[in-house]
């Protein structure tokens, strides 16, 4: 490690949107260590990068790393990214969900604070919950469902992360920037965990059905991965952006119908698309929402930046990635 390059933390960097992460800030000269017990990362994800020695890397969970403090203490900044992914996981155990989500947080943001280290909080547009609005802001009400069912528990330990890290900065000084992500997609996202546009992708190369849940009505909106990159990092040069929350997505709307769709032509594949049930597709639990909008004016006028990469480009994109075996 170059001791005189900036050093950044990235917890949670083998994963998908990390090891992107982790390979901009090491283009842009910086050292950076990565904790990740690669529970949903994966190494492979950082191979283009491993070998470089501005790199470290330290398979533990956050929690049980003996060094926390140490690298918290004389990092530049931390980006906090680890959690729990994906429906599938969420819907297999509340209880390893609320633990990877918040117990981690709460460690993460005491070891951070004791040199006032500035972190960036990666949270997730599900804290919107239920609410019907067309578009989401930052200032809007929350509509959390209820407890028995428990696809709300991720949304609710993320939250949690958010008022937790809000709370550092108000009472402990603590520089934090909190981050609602929508739809992060693209390259080294897995399907395993339930992620749409990656299992719709395996299937079209397969020539299986691409199986779409409910009746694809539901729209979302896919940010590319690098745009998602790009957010973060000008987030984290913004002192303005600090004790702020900043949606972080792509305002391209696209039905779920429309998606698989797009898949099947732009990988010309013979697939057909097939409807099933929630009923079927989960177990009790779960619970979908209509739409998911994020207004990014807000990361506009602080940053200037807005996710400018199209889906059609995204999927083209995706598709030119090996993919899974």
């Amino acid at each position: 490690m170059n001791s005189k390059s900036p050093h950044i933390l990235v917890t949670g960097g083998a994963g998908f949107i990390g090891s992107h992460l982790v390979e901009r800030l090491l283009a842009e000269g910086n050292s950076v260590t990565v904790i990740d017990d690669c529970s949903t990362g994966r190494l492979e994800n950082l191979r283009a990068v491993e070998k470089k020695p501005e790199l470290t890397f330290i398979h533990s969970r956050v929690s049980q790393c003996s060094e926390l403090g140490d690298i918290a203490s004389r990092s530049k900044f931390i980006y906090h990214l680890a959690s729990s992914v994906g429906v599938d996981l969420v819907l297999d155990s509340c209880i390893r969900t609320i633990d990877n989500t918040f117990h981690e947080t709460e460690i993460l943001l005491n070891a951070a604070v004791q040199n006032k280290t500035p972190v960036l909080i990666a949270s997730t547009s599900e804290v919107y919950g239920k609410s019907s609005k067309p578009v989401f802001s930052e200032e809007d009400d929350l509509l959390i469902g209820p407890p028995y069912l428990s696809r709300w528990s991720y949304a609710c330990s993320k939250l949690m992360d958010e008022f937790l890290a809000l709370a550092y900065g108000h009472e402990r000084g603590l520089p934090v920037i909190v981050t609602r992500l929508f739809n992060t997609v693209g390259p080294r996202q897995t399907g395993r965990y339930g992620m749409v546009l990656p299992r719709f992708i395996q299937a079209a190369r397969k020539g299986e059905p691409l199986k779409v849940f409910g009746d694809g009505s539901q729209t979302r909106c896919f940010c590319f991965v690098k745009d998602t990159v790009e957010a973060l990092v000008r987030l984290a040069d913004c002192p303005k952006a600090r004790g702020e929350i900043f949606n972080v997505g792509s305002s391209e709307e696209v039905s779920i119908a429309k998606l698989a769709q797009m898949v099947v032509e732009l990988s010309n594949s013979k697939s057909r698309i097939e409807y099933i049930s929630y009923e079927k597709a989960y177990s009790h639990g779960f619970q979908d929402m209509l739409r998911r909008k994020p207004n990014v004016e807000k990361l506009d006028h602080f940053t200037g930046f807005r996710p400018a990469t199209s889906l059609h480009r995204i999927i083209e994109l995706t598709l030119n990635f090996p993919g899974e075996k």
